[in-house]
């Protein structure tokens, strides 16, 4: 049965104009059929629709399932997009279906691009999470600049990852289960060394993802799923 993602479900049992049209248009389904709703918050609506009126699509009321997602913490990749923003996008349906809290793009000093467009990573995300089945819905952040990013506060641990032969270690041998994560992936050029002392005095610590030389959204892939793996319920 198809997930449907409406975020107020609960207090309107509507469809949105989006899912409505996928569900009447392209599905055919009729009053009586039964629907699977998530808001994107852990909770799952197994309902039916109970009418309908030219492009509205309302549901019966029923009581939510809790859906806890199948991992402990989480995890927040903050990442500088790409040039070309299909290798983010992709990174971001991937990272989705794997498992991940939060995506924040960051304009860092070798940025290649300097402005996104979230609301259409938003609709991949999505996209990505309902394809999944998964009940939770990572958050999507505009673009921020890196040093206003760094001197937020963060829960849990902050890693940084970069490629300048410095000490750094493992992420892999450093996560901790059950930890809050946020990870910073620079781009294609790196973050700059100044970039890199800032986030350390920021209390970011310096990471690897291992011996191979890792593209942009590559890397921020495997720092999602090496997080995953360890805190996988």
């Amino acid at each position: 049965m198809a997930l449907f993602y409406v975020p107020d479900i609960a207090n309107t049992w509507e469809l949105s104009e989006e899912e409505a049209a996928h569900a009447l248009r392209v599905l055919r389904l009729s009053v009586g059929s039964g629907l699977e709703i998530t808001d994107g918050k852990g909770n799952l609506y197994k309902t039916a629709i109970a009418s309908i009126a030219g492009k509205h699509c309302y549901v019966e009321p029923c009581a939510p399932l809790e859906k806890p997602k199948n991992w402990h913490g989480n995890v927040h990749i903050a990442i500088a997009p790409t040039k070309n923003m299909d290798r983010i996008e992709w990174f971001a349906e991937k990272a989705t279906e794997i498992g991940l809290d939060a995506i924040t793009f960051l304009n860092c000093r070798f940025s290649e691009r300097k402005v996104i467009k979230p609301e259409r990573v938003e609709r991949i995300v999505v996209s990505a999470m309902k394809q999944s089945l998964k009940y939770c819905k990572p958050l999507v952040s505009d673009m921020v600049d890196f040093k206003k990013f760094i001197a937020t506060e963060r829960p849990g641990a902050k890693y940084i990852a970069h490629c300048y032969d410095s000490e750094r270690v493992l992420l892999k041998d450093v996560l901790v289960s059950g930890e809050d994560a946020t990870i910073l992936i620079g781009p294609e050029g790196d973050f700059s060394p100044e970039e890199v002392e800032l986030a350390v005095k920021a209390g970011y610590k310096p990471i690897s993802l291992g011996s191979s030389r890792l593209r942009t959204e590559t890397a921020a892939l495997v720092a999602c799923h090496t997080y995953i793996l360890k805190n996988e319920i």
